[in-house]
């Protein structure tokens, strides 16, 4: 079920022998995956599977005992520090949402393409017309252009999620991690932001951490199912819900 290993110039991601431990307990155990490039890729599995450690190593939070963690074809994200790495390319969004709730949606966007000004300077960046565009182009994709103007703090749980994800594409990354994005949804929302990140995927690589099946499902996305800090089976949300490994250490629970 697992696909062949890829050439890693064809790859945005390639994990390859890594392992974490904390206190004796390997969080990660010569874990190896890869992510091609344009890929939307769904992560499942049991908590204490590794999900999160797996994202802490790839953003820089947590530097790896042993393995191999190469971004683009080239760049080894082992040596960097978070910051390097997000400016790298690569934006990660958590499951809680962290917007600026006093200021308005369209202000958070902004904000988010000041980058990495100081506040002062923040607050009298100007926008130009190319980067005024942007931030419309990014209102039609997370579909909050009739909001722009209202407060971050009045929308809908969904819609804050949303607009976490537009501050994230405000900074054009090349990969998204995206953890959990549903959790505490009503099923319009989840349906909306399933359709969001296949939507994002057409122009980014995308992974998506989710205990959510029915989520995973509409994703329609390759399958990776984590299992004691390693890939336990990959393939089609079929192949992997039919696989007996998996039913007895996860879907069966």
């Amino acid at each position: 079920m697992t696909r062949a290993k890829p050439e890693l110039h064809d790859t945005i991601l390639y994990v390859d022998g890594v392992s974490v431990s904390f206190d004796g307990f390997k969080a990660l155990n010569n874990l190896s995956l890869y992510i091609l490039a344009g890929e939307l890729r769904a992560i499942i599995g049991p908590n204490g599977a590794g999900k999160t450690t797996m994202m802490d190593v790839v953003t820089g939070k947590t530097r790896p005992d042993t393995g191999d963690v190469i971004f683009n074809g080239g760049t080894d994200l082992t040596r960097m520090d978070e910051a390097r790495i997000a400016n790298l390319g690569i934006g990660r969004k958590f499951q809680k949402p962290t917007v600026f709730e006093s200021q308005t949606v369209y202000d958070n966007l902004e904000l988010a393409l000041a980058g990495n000004r100081n506040v002062f300077s923040s607050l009298v960046f100007k926008l130009n017309g190319q980067q005024r565009d942007r931030i419309d182009e990014v209102f039609e994709t997370i579909s909050l252009s009739a909001d722009r103007d209202r407060l971050a703090g009045d929308l809908s749980h969904g819609q804050k999620q949303w607009l976490e994800i537009g501050m994230l594409l405000m900074q054009d990354p090349e990969l998204l991690l995206v953890d959990e994005p549903v959790a505490g949804m009503t099923d319009a929302e989840t349906e909306q932001t399933a359709e969001l990140l296949k939507s994002i995927a057409k122009s980014h690589s995308v992974v998506v951490v989710e205990h959510d099946m029915t989520f995973v499902r509409a994703l329609a996305a390759h399958v990776t199912v984590l299992h004691e800090g390693s890939v336990l089976a990959e393939g089609t949300l079929d192949a992997v819900q039919n696989n007996e490994q998996v039913i007895e250490v996860y879907l069966g629970r």
